[in-house]
């Protein structure tokens, strides 16, 4: 959080790699950066004050702004949140044929999505493969998602997904594989000049497999581009709001007997019920109960 007037104004992070990357500032230029001291790790959308060195090849980050959000999942170290990227305001979650989507990864961004205060969207690539098996078992669209279908192959959808990041700050995430970069390159023509100015910048090479970067896109939309994971699971500190990461079973909770009701053995769960009845999918159910376990160290 800034303390003190700061001689320059506030820069936003648009390309993270360890302590480097780039700033761009309110002069409108971009700047390499690296960051004071060891402790401090700053993100793509990050807003930081910043000071310039004598050398003037390098400014320095001295502070990161207080974050309106951020996208977290448990580091492998410590269980402490590992923040992937802030000031967010939608998530683009990409699936496709192949590889075989796990959908209960999608759901774990949709959650993040959910306790962000972020949009969400499902983007459907690669949907020229004529012989793709269907990419979901649940119609994300009936409890309010917006899918896109996509193929950066053939542009097809490519129009209706720009026009869904108008007036974002959108993260593109997803399994590896699922073709995120394909569709970088197909939205951001310069997005190679990118990777490249960010490898100058950290003097070491950089793949997009290990560096986080922030693209503009027309009419000032900006989408960030973060490495493809296995797996992934939001940071939630209190079990109690996994239930407000699932937006139709969070919809029928004030039903339940308990107010304090985790719709797992509880009686006359009006979650459990709406789950018998059909009007919540049971896989959507299942995956809830998996996160809600995950985070209270039970599996």
């Amino acid at each position: 959080m800034v303390t003190e007037k700061q001689e320059h104004p506030p820069a936003l992070v648009v390309a993270a790699h360890g302590r480097r990357g780039h700033l761009q500032c309110a002069d409108g230029k971009t700047r390499r950066y690296m960051v004071k001291g060891r402790k401090m790790r700053v993100v793509c959308g990050d807003r930081v004050c910043w000071s310039p060195q004598s050398d003037g090849a390098v400014v320095l980050v001295t502070e990161i702004c207080l974050r309106e959000n951020t996208l977290s999942r448990p580091s492998p170290r410590d269980g402490k949140a590992e923040i992937l990227a802030a000031n967010l305001t939608q998530i683009a979650v990409v699936i496709a044929p192949l590889p075989d989507p796990d959908l209960f990864i999608v759901d774990r961004y949709l959650c993040a999505a959910e306790l962000m205060g972020c949009e969400a969207i499902l983007v459907l690539n690669k949907s020229d493969m004529a012989t793709a098996p269907d990419t979901y078992d649940e119609d994300y669209t009936t409890i309010g998602y917006a899918t896109i279908e996509v193929s950066a192959k053939t542009t097809q959808g490519l129009e209706n997904l720009s026009d869904q990041m108008s007036h974002h700050i959108t993260i593109l995430v997803g399994q590896s594989g699922v073709g995120k970069s394909s569709l970088i390159n197909a939205l951001v023509p310069d997005s190679s000049a990118a990777v490249g100015q960010l490898s100058s910048a950290t003097s070491e090479g950089v793949h997009t497999t290990t560096a986080s970067i922030m693209h503009a896109l027309p009419c000032g939309n900006r989408l960030i581009d973060t490495p493809g994971i296995r797996d992934f699971v939001p940071h939630i500190e209190d079990a109690r709001r996994v239930q407000e990461g699932y937006r139709e079973i969070f919809a029928v909770v004030g039903g339940c007997r308990f107010a304090d009701c985790q719709h797992l053995r509880e009686p006359d769960c009006a979650v459990k019920q709406a789950v018998e009845a059909g009007a919540i999918g049971a896989r959507r159910y299942e995956s809830y109960k998996r996160l809600l376990r995950s985070v209270m160290g039970d599996g």
